[in-house]
């Protein structure tokens, strides 16, 4: 039988940055919880906190399931994630350097030319183009798992529009509101200035064109997108125009956006869109949600885009396989945080083995996300399996396997109690021309299904504030 490590719990013994979490628990009237919940869950609806979950027909009216107990990392914890973190980070985005550059890591036979220029996240339009301040990946989602007291290891790297961190900013701030008592009585890391290190991340990067203060934008493809709550939360925070394509244009070499008081020069473009819906003049012609020519000005260095395009063959999950070698390549350093053992299908043999244990395995898209187009094979019935075989072996290049994790739980409220549940971490990391920057915490994503280990939003699973407590503060071992 599979153990699985308990972050509240070891050898039957609260851990220390939980002891006070146990006693306020234990304090609290199950009646008082069920209000406590509900409380919780109007003040998301109020707020406008949704979620679209495709596989249930996109409601754009869906929350996300919220769970009240937190999860607590030390800051002994925390300062070697973050350690391992900022070093991912920085070696990721030498190698889009790289790559878009001379190609170093290729001719010296570390990463195969193949994975990368014929990858469908390669942009061969960008090629030989160095974006402002030399960042190509500017906001990094990098979803962490932990096995053990001290073993985290990286499931995939987000280097294009990773999204979350809006709930990670709700989560804390009604969990403030919820619970007062519980930050009095806990000195907790507060994640509050992300906003403001993001606007400034987007600011340092500027165009060489820019006049005065840069004018930065959070492109959106509208309301009806999944995340859509989150980008106009974002610009909100950040005091920063929310746009749509239709509200930007091209003239003279610049990007223009359209206001009641006429045109204004647009400095930097966050965008929350996929590369093939930019411009239709250099991507897809049939994108509504671009706009045209923008690539033209990019080039020419009269915007800046960020994430860069061309970003994702960073985070292809074949491509994940060799961030090791990039760290080591790059930085001249031994990666902090382990990768998990990975399979590329794409490999003759690699792919007998899945085949051979698809029983044990967990397969993904190379290029996929959301959790969408995945199998979880200890969870799967034989049909679904035998079908996913067949997929597997008429496009093996576009799978990746890994093995199924023992991932940690966290107490998880569960009707009258508390019931262990398995989570992941998602930290967001801030590249610009100030360095990488990183505030303490992320989103943590919890199964709610006992035994599940699928926490992916769009599948169905919840999430919880995530504390960092200072070090100055209880509960260091």
């Amino acid at each position: 039988m599979t153990t699985h490590f308990n972050e509240m719990y070891q050898d039957d013994r609260v851990r220390p940055p939980y002891a006070r979490l146990e006693d306020w628990t234990r304090a609290m009237p199950a009646a008082l919880r069920q209000m406590k919940q509900a409380e919780a869950e109007n003040l998301f609806r109020r707020i406008g906190i949704t979620f679209a979950v495709y596989g249930e027909g996109g409601d754009p009216d869906r929350l996300i399931p919220f769970d009240m107990f937190p999860r607590v990392f030390t800051a002994r914890e925390w300062a070697r994630l973050e350690r391992g973190i900022k070093q991912r980070a920085r070696a990721l985005n030498a190698f889009l350097a790289d790559v878009y550059g001379r190609g170093e890591i290729i001719r010296a036979g570390r990463i195969p030319a193949a994975l990368v220029y014929r990858n469908g996240a390669y942009e061969r339009a960008v090629a030989g183009f160095v974006p402002p301040k030399g960042v190509y990946s500017h906001i990094v989602g990098i979803d962490l798992v932990r096995t053990g007291p001290e073993d985290f290891f990286v499931l995939e790297d987000n280097c294009r529009t990773p999204s979350g961190v809006s709930y990670m900013l709700e989560n804390r701030e009604i969990m403030m509101r919820m619970f007062p008592e519980l930050f009095r009585e806990n000195r907790i890391e507060p994640v509050d200035r992300y906003p403001e290190l993001l606007r400034r991340t987007l600011a340092s990067v500027a165009p060489a064109k820019c006049e005065g203060e840069p004018v930065v934008v959070i492109l959106t493809p509208g309301h009806f997108n999944s995340a859509y709550y989150e980008h106009s939360f974002l610009a909100d925070l950040m005091g920063v125009d929310l746009v749509e394509g239709q509200d930007l244009f091209v003239e003279g070499g610049f990007v223009w956006m359209r206001t009641t008081e006429g045109p204004q020069r647009v400095d930097v473009i966050y965008r929350r869109i996929d590369d093939a819906f930019i411009d239709p003049l250099c991507f897809r012609p049939d994108t509504m949600l671009g706009i045209a020519g923008l690539m033209d000005v990019y080039r020419s260095g009269g915007v800046s885009i960020c994430s860069a395009p061309g970003a994702g063959v960073a985070d292809d999950k074949a491509v994940y396989t060799f961030v090791p070698e990039m760290i080591r390549f790059y930085l001249g350093e031994e990666p902090i945080l382990k990768n998990v053992p990975t399979w590329d299908c794409a490999n003759e043999g690699a792919l007998a083995y899945v085949l051979d244990h698809l029983e044990e395995l967990v397969v993904k898209e190379t290029r996929g996300s959301g959790g969408y187009g995945m199998l979880v094979g200890p969870h799967a019935t034989k049909r679904a399996r035998d079908a996913f075989a067949k997929k597997l072996r008429q496009n093996p290049s576009a799978y990746v396997a890994q093995p199924t994790l023992a991932l940690s739980t966290c107490p998880t409220f569960a009707g009258d109690a508390t019931a262990p549940r398995h989570v992941d971490l998602r930290p967001f990391v801030l590249s610009g021309a100030n360095g990488v920057r990183i505030v303490p915490g992320g989103l943590t994503r919890v199964a709610l299904q006992s035994g599940s280990l699928v926490v992916n939003s769009s599948q169905g699973g919840g999430t919880k504030d995530t504390w960092v407590l200072n070090a100055n503060g209880k509960g260091e071992t």
